[in-house]
């Protein structure tokens, strides 16, 4: 028994199941949940960025009418975060506040207005203490910590890793390339602020519904925060308006609402201004890197060292991965026999940097990808030609031991050049026109859980009646990328139905089984392969009933166009209802569960869970644009992009998740940052955001958009879904570097940092017109003390996946070993 042999809803453009209760506005986010008798909730917020709490006095906010209670850092008894190494947030501070925004107490009052009066009332406080504005001072500021947990002063983490002898092979190769780069800080931006409504059952039951990205992590944090059982919490996760990782963690105003709802036996509404939302943040670390690569007379990569330094901001969010992150996936691009990191990040006081769009991989994309450039300048290569000599092949394990699956990256590039001109247009554009390429690769869903255990990553469960409906029941989260229409559409593939005539409940901790969350572009693989698994075992009940009822043998009997019939006879069969009926009358209520785990990761070393994944994705994009020399001013005429997401699943779906990562891919190269800036002491000497609201914080608009030629190039992968890997993250990561290598072409000026701005590159042109390098960017790369590298030999080197913390011991090349290698894992 089968489906037909042709796919006939994946692969196929359609509705997205929820389009249309979206644009009729009945889709209901976490601000649009209204109870009985519901209150309201604000927070007080710190205007000190680092500063002791002394005491803090709520008497007369406790008196002002309308105010049902105040909440300080006293009620609240542990910490909690999202990562188990660092569990360091409080729903509201009790003994120090680390940036300006951080909670202090809180107000709940029959209206929001009631409430933020109230807030005015409170009175707190302070002791200030050393404000660390950015990793460099936090290096040279050992106290005071902002963490005691911190491995040194106020270093959070620092990893140093080398696979294989990455000095030797620089030092034998034919050219070497040292460049710094630093990528500024931005934020999410989503058009939904955070929000959440906390509510006690009439069985004493708590309810939360909230704006999350992963109600699972939601589920336990407030378990451990507020000590109550597992058991007796229910999270649902709202639709989300736009999430793009800025979700991900568990935040302190989803708990601050459950414990008021507790106390007052009402439920209790919290909705952030868009002011709060800055300051919750979580979104991309600013990062200074520097790069030195080895290359040989043929062109081709001998080793990379590559070190970062990441501003963490207050707390550790997911600060530990995303460390890893900035270094792991640079030998998936491109093959790299020898290649070490080091990596440091540093706590400031700043509202905490976490997992935005691309987590950690996008800073070193942009890097890695403007040096490719210069590389091939100096070596007078065409800048995709050398791409295409340089790139890791299909099947093969990279030096840090990530095994990977199907590669389309040399069919991008092939696409992109061929869409966009690029050989009669690339160095021969008229001067202020310019034409840039750069490519990078992702994830599609991490390899290990933040929490490791030997469960599934995701579930999907089937409830089938004698109706013919089918309910489909997972934990996964729809933030808009169209995650509940993968879901639909892969029981509708497998029992050959319509997707509209499937329900699903999706983001309830009570309903639904656990899926670890909407982050690292891994609900598309995880989710669709138990989805899979639940319709094929639903799909064999019934399959059983209808071949004893009808006589026809189970392997000619065929589910498509909501029947169930013999492939040689299609007019002997069921509609899709009575077959339900028949498999209900043999097996009793028809019901079916599927689960998914990754593979387990081939590196054996400490960090190796960092990095691995079941399928990786590829991008090549070539942006082209010009530039007014006397303004300064990028105009982006157009962009074509090629993405190998392995199968479109709904291409139209697909084609809008390319398209969006396209559109804050140019915001972050061009005009979006989250800077900060020092008040004069006669004003406190805070450390403040420079753009805490859409007024100063720039981002494209639709007329800022240029046309976008998208192709979508499907290299199916084994662990996908019908061979689907991801398109929601890698497609932003290209370009930014694209654009500041189509500046260089257009201006021949480099702009080494992000955003690129009219103002750096008019001093970059100021700079060369004066006969010196026309270039802006930083110039140097702090002094740290690296721990002892892990040293882990490459598996062509003999090596097993396992770390040896040892000097290093001098290691011939074998290339001919080497050779043997990667065609036995090819093979």
């Amino acid at each position: 028994m089968s489906t037909r042999d042709k796919l006939s809803v994946i692969g196929k453009s359609r509705r997205r199941v929820d389009g249309a209760s979206k644009v009729s506005g009945q889709t209901k986010f976490a601000d649009d949940i209204v109870l009985p008798r519901m209150l309201h909730c604000k927070l007080l917020r710190s205007h000190l960025p680092h500063a002791n709490i002394k005491n803090v006095d709520t008497s007369r906010a406790e008196r002002h009418p309308g105010v049902k209670l105040v909440l300080t850092g006293n009620d609240f008894p542990n910490e909690y975060g999202i990562l188990p190494v660092s569990q360091d947030e409080r729903p509201l501070c009790k003994e120090k506040v680390r940036f300006v925004g951080d909670p202090v107490a809180a107000v709940i009052a029959l209206d929001e207005f009631t409430a933020e009066e109230a807030l005015q009332l409170i009175d707190v406080e302070y002791e200030e203490l050393a404000t660390i504005a950015d990793p460099l001072e936090g290096l040279n500021t050992p106290e005071a910590r902002l963490h005691e947990y911190s491995e040194e002063g106020n270093i959070h983490k620092r990893l140093s890793y080398e696979f294989g002898d990455v000095d030797d092979a620089i030092a034998k190769s034919e050219h070497v390339f040292e460049d710094i780069f630093f990528y500024e800080g931005c934020t999410h931006l989503p058009m939904e602020q955070h929000a959440a409504v906390g509510h006690i059952e009439a069985d004493g039951r708590i309810t939360l519904w909230s704006s999350t990205q992963c109600p699972h992590y939601v589920h336990r944090a407030i378990s451990k925060a507020l000590e109550i059982p597992t058991a007796r919490i229910r999270v649902i996760a709202t639709p989300n308006g736009g999430g793009f990782g800025g979700k991900t963690d568990p935040f302190n105003h989803e708990i601050v609402v459950i414990k008021a709802a507790m106390l007052l036996g009402r439920p209790v509404k919290i909705a952030l201004t868009r002011e709060e939302v800055f300051y919750c943040h979580r979104g991309r670390h600013p990062v200074l890197m520097k790069y030195r690569t080895g290359v040989d007379k043929d062109g081709k990569l001998t080793g990379m060292h590559l070190q970062t330094m990441l501003d963490g901001g207050a707390y550790g969010s997911y600060g530990v991965a995303s460390t890893f992150y900035t270094c792991v996936l640079q030998p998936v691009t491109y093959h790299l026999p020898r290649y070490a990191f080091d990596a440091c990040r540093v706590f400031t006081n700043k509202p905490p940097c976490g997992p935005k769009r691309g987590h950690g991989t996008v800073q070193p994309r942009f890097g890695q990808e403007v040096q490719m450039d210069k590389i091939a300048e100096k070596l007078k290569i065409d800048p995709a030609d050398f791409r295409l000599g340089v790139i890791e092949q299909a099947g093969a394990m990279t030096a840090n031991y990530l095994k990977i699956g199907s590669m389309g990256l040399a069919e991008c590039i092939n696409k992109v050049v061929e869409r966009s001109d690029w050989k009669n247009k690339y160095g021969k554009l008229p001067k202020g026109k310019g034409i840039g390429i750069a490519c990078s690769s992702y994830l599609t869903g991490a390899g290990n859980s933040i929490y490791w255990n030997a469960m599934p990553h995701s579930g999907v469960q089937l409830k089938l009646d004698r109706s013919g409906k089918v309910t489909v029941f997972c934990g996964a989260t729809e933030i808009g990328q169209g995650s509940d229409d993968v879901l639909v559409g892969m029981v509708a593939e497998v029992l050959g139905l319509d997707p509209l005539m499937i329900r699903c409940v999706t983001g309830d901790t009570d309903l639904t089984p656990v899926d670890l969350g909407s982050y690292s572009s891994r609900v598309t693989l995880m989710m669709g392969n138990a989805a899979i698994q639940a319709a094929e075992r639903a799909r064999d009940l019934i399959a059983e009933a209808v071949s004893k009822k009808l006589g026809v043998p189970l392997e000619r009997l065929v589910f498509a166009d909501m029947r169930v019939f013999d492939t040689e006879d299609p007019e002997l069969g069921l509609d899709f209802h009575k077959a339900v009926v028949c498999g209900e009358e043999m097996h009793g209520t028809l019901g079916t569960t599927g689960s998914y785990a990754p593979p387990e990761p081939p590196g054996k070393y400490k960090g190796s869970g960092v990095g691995p994944s079941p399928a990786y994705s590829y991008s090549a994009a070539v942006v082209e644009l010009d530039i007014d020399e006397l303004t300064g001013w990028v105009h982006v005429e157009r962009v074509y992009i090629a993405h190998d997401l392995g199968k479109a699943l709904n291409p139209v779906l697909s084609r809008g998740q390319v398209q969006g990562g396209v559109y804050m891919g140019l915001g972050e190269a061009l005009m979006e940052e989250q800077t900060f800036q020092r008040l004069p002491p006669r004003l406190s000497n805070a450390l403040v955001h420079k753009t805490p609201s859409m007024l100063e914080y720039k981002s494209l608009t639709a007329h800022d958009m240029p046309e976008v030629i998208i192709d979508l190039i499907e290299d199916p992968d084994e662990n996908g879904p019908f061979g689907a890997k991801e398109a929601g993250q890698g497609p932003l990561t290209p370009i930014i570097p694209a654009v500041a290598n189509a500046v260089y072409d257009a201006v021949g000026v480099r702009i080494d940092e992000v955003p690129i701005t009219a103002e750096k590159i008019l001093k970059a042109l100021d700079k060369k017109a004066r006969g010196g390098e026309g270039r802006v960017g930083p110039d140097k790369f702090p002094e740290i003390e690296w721990p002892e590298p892990y040293e882990v030999p490459p598996p062509w080197e003999g090596g097993d996946g396992d770390a040896v913390n040892k000097p290093k011991r001098k290691r011939a090349a074998k290339m001919h070993e080497m050779d043997k290698f990667k065609k036995a894992v090819s093979s």
